[in-house]
C-alpha cells in the first residue's frame, strides 16, 4: 500500500496540494478552545468548500465518513502520531511527531 506524507507545520495553513489526479486547496486551523484543536477544510482549487472543519484525530480514516465524494479519485487521509499512536495532536507536535497522511485506493 502507497502513503504519501502531507507536510504540515505548527502553524495555521492553507496550501493547494494533488490527491489522486484533482488538485485541493487544504486548510489547517488550531482552534484554541477546550477540547478543540488542528481541524482540517477541503476546498476546490477555485475555492469551493467541499469539507469543512475536519477534526485531526488519530486512529480513524478522516475521509471515511465523505467517501462519496471521492475526494482525490477514492482514497483515505490518516493522522499518525510517534511514540504513541492514540496520542491527540497539540499545537506543537503538528509537523513534527504527528503527520497527516494521504493514501489513494488501491
Amino acid at each position: 500500500m502507497a502513503f504519501y506524507e502531507i507536510p504540515l507545520s505548527a502553524a495555521n495553513q492553507r496550501f493547494s496540494i494533488t490527491l489522486g489526479e484533482t488538485e485541493y486547496l487544504l486548510t489547517v486551523t488550531w482552534r484554541a478552545a477546550s477540547e478543540a484543536g488542528w481541524t482540517l477544510d477541503i476546498a476546490s482549487y477555485a475555492g469551493t468548500p467541499i469539507v469543512m472543519g475536519i477534526p485531526l484525530v488519530t486512529g480513524a480514516d478522516l475521509l471515511e465518513q465523505y467517501c462519496h465524494l471521492a475526494i482525490g479519485g477514492g482514497g483515505a487521509l490518516y493522522v499518525a502520531t510517534s511514540g504513541d499512536a492514540d496520542a491527540v495532536p497539540t499545537f506543537s507536535t503538528l509537523g513534527s511527531t504527528c503527520r497527516l497522511y494521504w493514501v489513494p485506493d488501491a
